[in-house]
């Protein structure tokens, strides 16, 4: 066995994550977050990923998990070498995974946004989210998945945190989570009152299964989130990070060599992705939503009365540097 080889089975042995020099590949997983069913999700992103394989030269195959954490780990121990991730999960991504974002998806009328929801069944006569949380203890809630921005990020600390709530699982009667799809879902079907969702996911359960969408309503849309990233591992051949970037940013738009019909059909094949064309990115998208995890750590720290004071003081102080240096960061741009 080579020492190579030995060296990476010992340290995967310990749970270490391995940068290993970049070597061209001829084969790439991608990573696709489980936002709907894995069925659903497949059958969006075939199409997709058959292009991507055609035109970089590479086999691209899809990789799925049951959660968003799956997708981040799998990054992080190379089994996941490009993925398709939310603003939160990417971060985490790029934190722990030695991931990178390179493309930003845009929404099929080219903006950089999409909103998270607050769903309740149409019935209900809870309208607002003050209603909602003045009678939380009654009512039942499903959450997003822990990595997801606008199924848990973003209404925890709009919806919770700015109105004084820490955990959801503190006021409501009871809280469980789920992806945006089964959220939606369980709100239609009576099995929870109220779901976290986004404007990406529902407008594809108002195509598939309107009887459903009928039985829901919107109570609450967040601020314009950034639009999804796609990251890659630092450490990709830069070979193959050309190809794939090549790849994104010509994706459906009119370049030499491509007919208006296939110009056509990759503009398909985004719709039904609910995307239009990819633009370029870095890791400066993420800065939104690192203020956003600050802001909401620092609101759980201050409303916390049993945390020593010199602790609290202290801890806070460290919060709001990293808000100053994010800050300086965004001006500087």
């Amino acid at each position: 066995m080579k020492i190579a080889t030995l060296f990476a089975t010992a340290t995967a042995a310990l749970g270490v994550a391995v940068t290993v020099p970049a070597a061209a590949q001829d084969t790439l997983n991608f990573g696709i977050i489980s936002t709907e069913s894995m069925q659903n999700l497949k059958s969006q992103w075939e199409p997709f990923l058959e292009a991507m394989g055609k035109q970089t030269g590479l086999t691209v195959k899809p990789f799925f998990a049951s959660d968003y954490a799956g997708i981040i780990e799998g990054m992080r121990f190379n089994k996941v070498q490009v993925a398709w991730y939310g603003n939160k999960s990417a971060m985490e991504a790029v934190d722990r995974s030695n991931g990178e974002v390179f493309v930003q998806s845009t929404d099929p009328e080219g903006g950089a946004g999409y909103y998270s929801y607050i769903l309740a069944q149409k019935g209900s006569p809870i309208n607002s989210i003050q209603d909602m949380l003045k009678n939380a203890g009654n009512l039942t809630f499903s959450n997003g998945d822990p990595n997801s921005t606008s199924g848990y990020l973003v209404p925890g600390y709009y919806v919770f945190a700015v109105n004084g709530v820490d955990d959801p699982k503190k006021v409501f009667k009871r809280v469980v989570s789920a992806n945006h799809e089964t959220n939606a879902m369980a709100v239609a079907n009576k099995q929870v009152d109220f779901a976290t969702c986004n404007s990406e996911v529902l407008p594809r359960i108002k195509e598939r299964q309107p009887e459903k969408f009928g039985q829901i309503k919107v109570i609450w849309t967040s601020p314009l989130i950034p639009s999804d990233p796609i990251v890659w591992r630092k450490d990709l051949a830069q070979a193959t990070k050309d190809k794939v970037k090549s790849f994104f940013l010509t994706y459906g738009t009119a370049t030499p060599g491509k007919s208006a019909e296939q110009v056509k059909e990759e503009g398909a094949v985004l719709a039904t992705l609910k995307w239009g064309v990819f633009r370029e990115s870095n890791d400066d998208q993420l800065v939104p939503i690192r203020q956003l995890e600050l802001f909401k750590a620092k609101t759980k720290l201050e409303a916390d009365t049993a945390m020593p004071a010199a602790e609290k003081t202290a801890k806070l102080a460290e919060i709001n540097a990293k808000l100053d240096e994010l800050k300086t960061k965004v001006a500087a741009k």
